[in-house]
């Protein structure tokens, strides 16, 4: 038996998400690239890179293992990117898109043999938390004046729009794109490419994916497009768990379950935006609070429900740990670091990684 903790990629459930993205692909004429900054564990980019066209990166290593490990397209995306990388990334990059009309200026005689692109901010976006949400006051996510851009049109190829968020929500999609295409479609039909970004939740149960296809293919057409989407969550959703082993249980007005994890430094995404983490089926007479074993109070995954009661050795398994888990793990308190594991398409698994003290080691200095 595999000692945990360790992530667990079903490729069976990843397939099932790549074969949505196959229909989307096929249905709306769209390309797909998978977004690094999401989910980045290159050892299932064999199976991916079979169903989606290439990478995006949000920094020069991203763009770098895209090319290295993913192949296909590679798109270079960065806030800002600094002198002394823009050649490297360059080297690796297909298409770069800039966050500003600056970078864009500062970076035009070094990129010129890149199809280039910039980010556009609409001013409106599918987030409902202040700290995700690339339209909040103040952003510095992307050029929003059309009258600016216009300006330098003729140094571009394509644009980028990146303002959804985790959004299940077709007729929210729509009516945003409707309102994006209100501010900028003066100027979409004078570059070849628009990438939409990435929160769409399109391999979501019950979404509607023929009218999510026919309105990217209206865009598309309208505009005189290529149309590309950067999924991370939507391309692994309920791919991956994490697997853990309680430690002890106590009583403190609550039954408590300490596991060999901790959420601040495996699941860090559900720590930063307050929720819970899901554990299957949650239903039972026995109810738990599972607690990591780190010092921090509030290292907490959320309280579960078991058929009964738990014990020292008893597995549980912590759901949808693919989206911003891995790419965001650290070694806080020098808590064991998960392994890395694969079950293969036959049922088998595969242990692909795993971390020794020698690695917690080699992160300091």
């Amino acid at each position: 038996m595999i000692a945990t903790p360790y992530y667990l990629i079903d490729k069976s459930k990843l397939l099932r998400n790549l074969r949505i993205i196959d229909e989307v692909r096929r249905r709306s004429g769209a390309k797909v690239v998978l977004a690094l900054k999401c989910f980045a564990t290159w050892s299932v980019f064999d199976l991916m890179r079979e169903h989606i066209d290439g990478t995006t990166s949000s920094s020069l290593f991203e763009v770098k293992l895209g090319r290295e490990e993913f192949g296909g397209e590679t798109h270079a995306y960065s806030v800002a990117f600094a002198d002394h990388e823009i050649d490297e990334v360059v080297a690796n990059a297909d298409k770069i898109v800039f966050n500003s009309i600056r970078q864009l200026e500062r970076f035009a005689d070094r990129t010129g043999g890149l199809s280039r692109g910039l980010r556009l901010n609409p001013g409106i976006s599918a987030s409902n938390f202040d700290l995700a949400d690339p339209a909040r006051p103040f952003s510095r996510l992307g050029e929003w004046d059309p009258e600016r851009i216009a300006q330098v049109i003729d140094r571009i190829d394509g644009f980028m729009v990146h303002n959804n968020c985790e959004n299940g929500d077709f007729a929210l999609f729509d009516r945003m794109l409707g309102q994006v295409e209100e501010r900028f479609g003066a100027l979409f039909s004078r570059v070849s490419w628009i990438s939409l970004g990435g929160g769409i939740h399109f391999t979501g149960e019950g979404y509607p994916l023929a009218a999510f296809c026919e309105r990217l293919a209206t865009f598309s057409q309208r505009h005189g497009v290529q149309v590309y989407l950067e999924p991370g969550e939507a391309a692994v959703t309920r791919s991956t768990t994490l697997e853990v082993t309680v430690l002890d249980t106590l009583f403190n007005g609550k039954n408590l379950a300490v596991v060999d994890s901790s959420v601040e430094a495996h699941m860090l995404d559900l720590l930063i935006y307050r929720q819970q983490a899901r554990v299957e089926p949650d239903e039972g007479g026995h109810r738990y609070m599972i607690c990591g074993k780190s010092c921090l109070a509030g290292d907490i995954f959320g309280e579960f429900a078991f058929d009964r009661e738990l014990a020292p050795g008893d597995r549980i398994s912590i759901q949808d740990a693919a989206g911003y888990t891995m790419v965001k793990k650290n070694w806080f308190n020098g808590v064991q670091m998960p392994s890395i594991v694969l079950r293969e398409l036959d049922g088998s698994l595969r242990l692909v990684r795993s971390f020794s003290y020698r690695d917690y080691r080699a992160s300091l200095s």
